[in-house]
């Protein structure tokens, strides 16, 4: 049997093990880091959990009789520069879009606020309108939550969320369901969440650089960014054996990240074909193979996303928001 002191050096030996690990600059845990830190120690284990935390899965399943309930949860992420409307849309549809990849309808919201010194009540009362307004819009009630102003709070993270999404046990989708030759389609096209974010945050920079009327169709991007209505109608065809096995949202490390993360949690390799952005699942002993032409390489995970760097670069540059409409 284990003694006190054997285990206080088992979990010292455990930390200076993590401390070994180098955290990314900015951004998500890598997949090792996750798998030694955090996968290890998931609390109390429960049957009705079907789906738990996983590297590259946004949504946890739980089976509670004959109901799923499917649950994610994100930063409620405002950027004052977006626009107060467009910053508020933005934070409730990231939440939304993670919520929707499971392939149940988003039903309730819980939501924690804490707001920086600077905020207003008038710049609270629009971010607030605009969540409301879009949860009646989506049919999502809000259930829960805690709202405070506070020192050391601090934009764009000024709190979390959870969404819960409430069907059938037959109706919800996981990457896990997905199998080799299942075809790959991906909604709307590349750097969409990059686009719309440059366009908000430096519109006068963007149309001294390339023209009014590219600057113009950039903004008309932001709203693009949510996957809600794309995932409401793929699942509309039928789930599972009959339509789609897996979804995922392309946000952090894009497309490549995205196609990376699902075929890992898939527990399959993918063939894709860079000049049409699709392809199909494969065995895992293939690998993740990017087709340009005649050429085949493997695509490996970015780790980082070369979003962040450029964004904060942008900010030093140009200032917050120079400009902005």
């Amino acid at each position: 049997m284990e003694t006190e002191y054997e285990a206080d050096s088992r979990r010292e030996d455990s930390r200076e093990d993590c401390r070994m690990k180098e955290l990314p600059d900015i951004g998500k845990l890598s997949p090792e880091i996750f798998s030694e830190l955090i996968f290890p120690r998931l609390g109390a284990g429960s049957e009705h959990v079907i789906v738990g935390p996983r590297h590259g899965v946004d949504v946890g399943i739980v089976e509670i009789g004959d109901k799923a309930v499917a649950l994610t949860t994100d930063p409620v992420f405002i950027v004052p520069e977006y626009g107060w409307q467009r910053a508020a849309w933005f934070a409730l549809h990231i939440l939304v879009s993670d919520a929707v990849t499971s392939g149940l309808k988003p039903s309730f919201l819980s939501i924690d606020l804490n707001l920086p010194m600077e905020m207003t009540g008038e710049q609270l009362d629009v971010v607030w309108d605009v969540i409301h307004q879009e949860c009646c819009r989506l049919g999502i009630a809000i259930v829960c939550g805690h709202t405070g102003r506070y020192e050391n709070c601090h934009y764009p993270m000024v709190g979390g969320a959870t969404v819960l999404s409430v069907g059938e046990k037959h109706e919800y989708v996981t990457p896990s369901m997905a199998r080799p030759g299942d075809k790959v389609i991906i909604t709307k096209g590349p750097a969409i969440e990059a686009t719309g974010i440059f366009a908000a945050m430096f519109p006068k920079l963007i149309e001294d650089s390339f023209g009014a009327g590219f600057a113009d169709r950039a903004q008309r991007v932001f709203y693009k960014m949510s996957v809600v209505e794309d995932a409401m109608s793929a699942v509309s065809v039928g789930v599972r054996e009959e339509g789609v096995t897996a979804m995922h949202d392309a946000t952090e490390c894009g497309i490549w990240g995205g196609l990376f993360e699902l075929a890992e949690a898939a527990g399959s390799g993918a063939r894709v074909e860079k000049e049409s952005i699709v392809g199909e699942l494969t065995s895992p002993e293939q690998g993740i193979v990017l087709v340009e032409g005649r050429r085949e390489r493997r695509l490996e995970h970015p780790v980082v996303d070369p979003f962040w760097r450029a964004f904060y670069d942008a900010v030093a540059l140009y200032g917050s928001g120079r400009g902005a409409r």
